[in-house]
């Protein structure tokens, strides 16, 4: 498989390193620090392209990517507002489109334990539930991606909870999300039920970047040959 690199960060270079190690090719990079282009013949070669960079970046690169019918895995998250206009472009078979705001294996095991945990704790009102993210120092998006699709999987299943907060906010319908900014961390999650007698909670910690980079060139290698939106779910059979 021939990839095309847009975003050439500390996750697009661990990305090169699996995907070369699985036996594909990196035919392009495009980044501020690097000579790749959109519109050159290395990435007219492509079969696919991975895409992690910054929000204010991230739909522009998708419309090229289109402009160019090249099919498109991205882990790029704060521009979600947007997500129906890549639906749309992608209704008629014609574009392809892989995302998830987290590739670890791990953390979408744990997107199904919370949601299961949120259907129990859906009988038992005298828990209130809360969330703690922690990233590192360069993340610009806050709450993480993560926490936000966390938080959809409880407002889906907890009769009392209907959308997310971003502490110090309060409400007592909206699950207060508190977001760190640490160091070089990975990322952790923590999901806290809350009671006048005893807590209940369930933690992630990623170790390193390696889970979600190994997840993203499984998720390219799914891609390939397929059309419309992809997830996740549609990887693992959730």
């Amino acid at each position: 498989m021939k990839i095309a690199l847009v975003g050439y960060g500390k996750m697009g270079k661990t990305i090169e390193e699996i995907a070369i190690s699985r036996g594909h090719e990196i035919v392009c990079k495009i980044d501020l620090t690097e000579n790749g282009s959109f519109d050159s013949p290395e990435f007219d070669s492509a079969d696919i392209v991975i895409e992690f960079t910054a929000p204010s970046a991230a739909f522009s690169n998708y419309l090229k990517c289109f402009e160019h019918n090249k099919p498109v895995v991205s882990g790029t998250t704060g521009w979600l507002a947007k997500m129906p206009q890549i639906e749309q472009m992608c209704a008629d078979g014609k574009q392809t489109f892989f995302y998830s705001s987290n590739f670890s294996l791990g953390v979408n095991i744990f997107f199904e334990i919370n949601r299961q945990l949120a259907r129990i704790m859906n009988q038992f009102s005298n828990y209130d539930v809360s969330m703690t993210e922690t990233h590192h120092i360069h993340k610009l998006d806050a709450p993480s991606g993560t926490a936000i699709s966390l938080a959809n999987g409880i407002t889906d299943n907890l009769d009392r909870k209907n959308s997310w907060t971003l502490a110090p906010e309060k409400r007592p319908d909206a699950v207060e999300i508190t977001a760190l900014r640490e160091g070089e961390v990975p990322g952790i999650h923590t999901i806290k039920y809350d009671s006048d007698v005893d807590f209940i909670e369930i933690t992630h910690s990623a170790k390193s970047r390696r889970g979600f980079a190994f997840g993203v060139v499984l998720a390219a290698e799914f891609t390939l040959g397929k059309k419309g939106v992809l997830g996740m779910k549609d990887m693992l059979g959730f």
